[in-house]
């Protein structure tokens, strides 16, 4: 371990790993499977961790570790799975916070036999088997767009409020919302900002008030990130531009129905992280166990949400984002 990240982030990550949630009693028969999340107390791994305990009890003879940094750092999930290899799990499934960086200490957790897979924001394609996509690229930056233009009426100025600089995920999105601004169909959508909140509530909340200051004619953000969606509906509400500036993006209902109710927020989309937390954990059991070997051209069955093909690329796409508004948030909002 380099010496950069220190012995404090060291005992904190022994301290976080020996402290995580574990589904199931441990035994010595049994799978052991870490999640590696970006930060604790985020809703959404939160509901991922709930996916997660449902396919651990489903399987049966799974032992499930959830951890995760306090806050979203590649060298907070550095010193977790370096204490994870030292625990010789069976596998590791990790939403990396940067994807380069951690691929050091995945090589090593799978020189050691212990299965890596990344979800929601990928690792490298050198420090894991395969990757798992919430849903595909081209569709959820789509998505965002269409929801901002028919929001907007087809024209104004936006702004996007990302997570952190490095996240491979959100990076991959915006890429795919500047190509669909860039075609006739969005012309009239003006993208005059690229912020970005670390995925720390405060700092986004703080960056969306920075926006309305800096460009007097926003009318829109558009925030891929379930952090930022929620700090920058609270910012619209906080300086009284409700009807003036709309927040759309990814988040989770249980955190966005206020806000669509207070009509800070039109339409949002997400998948549904439990389904991204089980299919994480279900294929990290097959790809462990050895019924499946997760090669390119392969499938990987996932339990009830069928089964899931990796591609040339080392990728696997879950399913589409699903939209949320007045008619439907407050039904899943009891769920997630």
């Amino acid at each position: 371990m380099s010496k950069k990240y220190g012995f404090s982030s060291m005992l904190f990550a022994s301290v976080v790993a020996a402290t995580a949630l574990i589904a199931g009693t441990a035994s010595a028969d049994n799978v052991r499977i870490a999640m590696v999340v970006k930060n604790l107390g985020n809703g959404f791994f939160d509901a991922a961790h709930d996916g997660g305990q449902e396919a651990a009890k489903e399987l049966g003879n799974v032992d499930l570790i959830y951890t995760g940094p306090t806050t979203p750092t590649a060298e907070g999930q550095i010193d977790i799975i370096n204490s994870l290899i030292a625990q010789n799990v069976n596998a590791i499934v990790v939403s990396a916070n940067d994807p380069d960086a951690l691929v050091p200490i995945t090589k090593k957790a799978m020189s050691r036999g212990i299965t890596v897979l990344s979800f929601d924001a990928g690792i490298a394609p050198a420090g894991r088997l395969f990757q798992i996509n919430p849903s595909k690229a081209d569709l959820i930056g789509r998505k965002q767009i269409e929801m901002a233009s028919k929001t907007l009426g087809g024209t104004g100025e936006i702004a996007i409020l990302s997570a952190t600089a490095q996240a491979t995920n959100q990076n991959i999105w915006i890429k795919e919302m500047k190509k669909v601004l860039a075609t006739p169909e969005f012309s009239g959508l003006k993208l005059v900002d690229v912020v970005y909140g670390d995925d720390q509530s405060d700092k986004s909340y703080r960056e969306a008030v920075g926006l309305f200051r800096k460009h007097p004619d926003l009318k829109a953000i558009i925030a891929p990130t379930t952090v930022g969606i929620t700090a920058s509906a609270k910012a619209v509400t906080d300086q009284n531009l409700v009807g003036k500036v709309f927040v759309t993006g990814l988040g989770l209902p249980s955190e966005m129905a206020g806000h669509v109710h207070s009509g800070a927020v039109d339409t949002f989309a997400i998948w549904n992280p439990i389904d991204l937390g089980y299919t994480a954990v279900y294929a990290a059991y097959e790809i462990a166990t050895k019924k499946a070997t997760g090669k390119a051209g392969t499938t990987v069955p996932v339990g009830r949400m069928k089964e899931i093909t990796i591609d040339d690329k080392g990728e696997a796409a879950m399913s589409e984002p699903y939209v949320f508004d007045k008619s439907n948030v407050d039904k899943f909002a009891k769920m997630f």
